[in-house]
């Protein structure tokens, strides 16, 4: 049997001014959604479809519960999150 993984994410934008906090069962795909516009209307108004940071779970309910911790930080904590794993803030681009 294999497990399930599941994702929860921060997202920015080109000048990295903007985050997006979201959680999924299928990273590439659900960045692909948000690179075409279809992800969620915040990252399609902002033209948020760079990946800086991501956790993987076994649990759903878990992702959920992170990201709704993440959504609630302050925009500096989850900037101190994501450079604490990603210091050069290297971005992936969705194409």
């Amino acid at each position: 049997m294999t497990l399930k993984s599941y994702y929860c994410y921060i997202l920015t934008n080109k000048n990295r001014t903007v985050l997006y906090t979201g959680y999924t069962e299928d990273l590439n795909i659900r960045l692909k959604q948000h690179k075409a516009g279809k992800g969620a209307l915040f990252t399609k108004k902002y033209n948020i479809s760079y990946l800086v940071y991501f956790e993987k779970y076994e649990d759903i309910q878990v992702a959920k519960k992170r990201e709704r911790q993440l959504k609630n930080w302050h925009k500096e904590w989850k900037w101190n999150l994501i450079k604490a794993t990603n210091p050069s803030l290297k971005t992936t681009d969705i194409n």
